[in-house]
């Protein structure tokens, strides 16, 4: 019965498992080779959505809500965006569950005003507990 040397014994398991000195270069190289597309992927996104300014914001907020009377609801809201443009909105009447009982969307015609405000009656199908803006984009 041959005994083998403790690094004989650590080479052998080594060798048969992968763990050889040029699997572990090879292991930091694809490292290396990840964490730099990674990093390009991420700067080259980062560049992408800071120099993307092309698109005109749009901003608006809802600034009050006022329950007429079981199928309707008024709806006031300020919308902000660049002079000149046209726009958008959905505006939604939800119940005391959060479901949606009433929505319209509302075309702004381009004015000469940076922001202005909206009232919107929003027929709903049962008694709302609230009104609000949804969403506007610009057309």
């Amino acid at each position: 019965m041959s005994v083998e040397s403790p690094e004989a014994v650590n080479a052998s398991l080594d060798a048969r498992y992968g763990r050889t000195p040029n699997r572990r270069v090879r292991d930091r190289r694809i490292l290396w080779i990840v964490a730099g597309a990674f990093a390009l992927v991420l700067g080259s996104w980062v560049i992408w959505a800071g120099l993307d300014g092309t698109k005109p914001l749009i901003e608006a907020r809802d600034t009050a809500h006022s329950i007429i009377d079981e199928h309707s609801v008024s709806v006031t809201f300020e919308v902000s965006m660049p002079t000149g443009t046209a726009a958008s909105c959905a505006v939604e009447a939800l119940n005391e569950n959060f479901t949606i009982v009433g929505w319209k969307v509302v075309d702004l015609p381009p004015s000469d005003r940076y922001t202005r405000a909206v009232t919107e009656i929003v027929r709903t199908t049962e008694l709302s507990n609230t009104g609000l803006i949804y969403r506007c984009w610009l057309t």
